[in-house]
């Protein structure tokens, strides 16, 4: 055990993977190097957490920071800015971006624009499309990507993978793990004209984008994955059919969902917040919300992560539907999240497996979503029993918005650490950013 660490955790009480125990952490070089009770060490930098809960660093696995091409919604900064100080430790971002992140070359630009103020550590995932389908095998392993992403519908141009054979052709050729949204795009498109018609009704939203168009691409999905046993990470379930069938398909399939599916619910959110709770696939009624949180506690959902996905106040006040879908969310996943708690839907113990363990297991990372011995030093520090108000006011995104305005919480992010530096604190920025792309047991 060395004698002097750089930074000592103390009086905390830290969830490890055996259980939550008051326990001392010693970090050396950006490294987990001591789990201890001893109350004799010495370091360059005390953290005393007394009061506070030492968890490992939050991975938020699915956000949209719209760099390049959209950076008046959100930059790389901004994004990563908005996540360090809501708790998060790592980002995987997505591909639907102008130009679509679908090349090797367009990773490379990624890469080259996060480093100029990497507030987190970051990974992107690269966009599965059929055009380029041969190449996935070799550009998955590039530095910095955490895996392949299809749209099977809510995307357009080459990234839109709506038929079993654009499916096929992404699902044969490689072996990481595939990111799905899964929303049938034919299925939409006859309902955009059957049901969605000439209204402006948001409340048409979950109708237009309905729980069978989600069903039958999930379906689509397993059968075409299990035909070329590709794992497969579903995203953002929103419906209690799926979730039946996921349960059955858990040996191809991971699942994930969003704190807003799991909070708000329909028809109330669209009167009371319009279009700034449209969001893909849909924000559904409180039946199926319960089968979110049963497949939450039983098992079933391995990860959640926020879908961070900002739009200006400006667009979004458009008319529906020319209105696009997405919320701001990497900022305030951890205090929804830990309210949730709060109020008793899940445990913290389980709320760990979700957003740090979930993440380290589906998608292999190398030494990232643990507090253990030789891991990176990330941990979110948390108080369970602070009591703060959600504001717009507060939001680092570009956007200036969220949906939980004015929504009062109990359990708040303190500290953000990544690798042992201290980049949050109490809701300041403390740190110059120094986050890296993350790495990956599959292409170390």
């Amino acid at each position: 055990m060395p004698e002097n660490y750089d930074l000592l955790l103390k009086n905390g009480k830290v969830v490890l993977p055996d259980g939550i125990k008051e326990i001392n952490v010693g970090v050396v070089k950006g490294k987990i190097q001591a789990i201890s009770d001893n109350s004799n060490i010495s370091a360059d930098e005390i953290f005393d957490c007394r009061g506070l809960h030492v968890l490992p660093g939050v991975i938020d696995s699915q956000v949209h920071f719209r760099e390049p091409g959209n950076e008046h919604k959100e930059t790389l900064e901004s994004g990563m800015k908005s996540a360090a100080m809501g708790g998060v430790t790592a980002v995987f971002e997505m591909p639907n971006t102008n130009p679509l992140t679908i090349t090797n070359e367009a990773i490379d630009d990624k890469l080259e624009r996060a480093k100029k103020s990497p507030w987190t550590d970051y990974a992107f995932y690269l966009g599965g499309t059929e055009h380029y389908a041969k190449d996935l095998a070799k550009w998955e392993n590039m530095k910095g990507v955490c895996g392949i992403k299809i749209f099977m519908g809510a995307s357009t141009g080459d990234l839109l993978s709506a038929s079993d054979d654009e499916l096929e052709a992404v699902l044969s050729n490689g072996k990481r793990v595939v990111a799905i949204h899964a929303e049938d795009e034919y299925i939409m498109q006859e309902n955009k004209k059957t049901i969605l018609g000439n209204s402006n009704d948001v409340k048409l939203h979950g109708k237009w984008r309905s729980e069978e168009s989600c069903l039958s691409a999930t379906t689509r999905l397993l059968r075409i994955a299990r035909k070329h046993n590709r794992r497969v990470h579903v995203l953002h379930i929103t419906t209690a059919q799926e979730m039946e069938l996921l349960a059955k398909n858990k040996d191809i399939a991971s699942v994930e969902v969003l704190p807003i599916h799991l909070t708000l619910h329909a028809p109330e959110c669209y009167e009371r917040l319009g279009t700034f709770a449209q969001q893909n696939p849909p924000v559904r009624e409180t039946h199926h919300q319960d089968a979110l949180w049963e497949a939450v506690r039983n098992g079933t959902v391995d990860i959640i992560g926020s879908d961070h996905a900002p739009h200006t106040i400006k667009e979004k006040n458009e008319t529906y539907p020319n209105t696009p879908s997405g919320t701001p969310a990497v900022q305030t996943m951890v205090p929804i999240m830990l309210n949730h708690v709060n109020e008793g839907r899940l445990t913290l113990d389980r709320l760990v497996e979700l957003w740090s363990y979930g993440p380290e297991r589906i998608h292999k990372l190398s030494t990232k979503g643990k507090i253990e011995i030789g891991y990176d030093a990330d941990f979110t520090i948390v108080d369970l029993k602070k009591k703060k108000t959600i504001t717009n006011e507060q939001q680092c995104s570009i956007s200036k918005w969220t949906p939980f305005d004015g929504k009062e919480v109990t359990g708040w992010p303190i500290s953000t650490i990544i690798r042992g530096n201290i980049v949050m604190r109490n809701d300041e920025l403390c740190s110059t950013p120094i986050g890296e792309p993350i790495k990956f047991k599959e292409t170390s």
